[in-house]
């Protein structure tokens, strides 16, 4: 044999050794190229999500401070009625009495200190268009 011969083969040998590593490289690139395509994708929908999430956190931290402002009188309305209740003076007793006779709940209101939703409720459940739509 020749060492051209072998020198020729060794060169093809190696040519085609580096095409074949030249072609899994790129392979494997495309595929990590895919794969960061993907991650980005994902990583901008767990953002969006994010944000959502993070808006929906605030609105709910404004209701909740809206149902804590609006409720807030709530306990002293009812150390005021257990007070009354204490002392002998059966308020809500006489209210529902007056919603029998018919009394509007604005009366209601003045007379024993309730709330507009309370004496609009007991207006409702005791007064007399109750009575009449029980009976039909």
């Amino acid at each position: 044999m020749n060492i051209g011969i072998i020198l020729d083969a060794a060169c093809a040998t190696l040519a085609l050794g580096a095409l074949i590593a030249a072609f899994v490289t790129l392979r494997s690139v495309r595929r990590w190229r895919g794969q960061c395509a993907a991650l980005e994708s994902s990583l901008a929908a767990l953002r969006r999500e994010t944000e959502l999430i993070a808006s929906i956190s605030v609105r709910t931290g404004r209701r909740v401070q809206r149902v804590a402002s609006e409720f807030s009188g709530v306990s002293e309305r009812v150390e005021l009625f257990e007070a009354r209740a204490a002392a002998g003076t059966p308020a809500l007793d006489q209210a529902i009495e007056l919603a029998r006779r018919g009394v509007r709940p604005d009366r209601l209101e003045q007379q024993f200190g309730l709330s507009q939703g309370e004496a609009d409720l007991v207006s409702r459940l005791h007064g007399g268009s109750a009575r009449r739509a029980k009976l039909n």
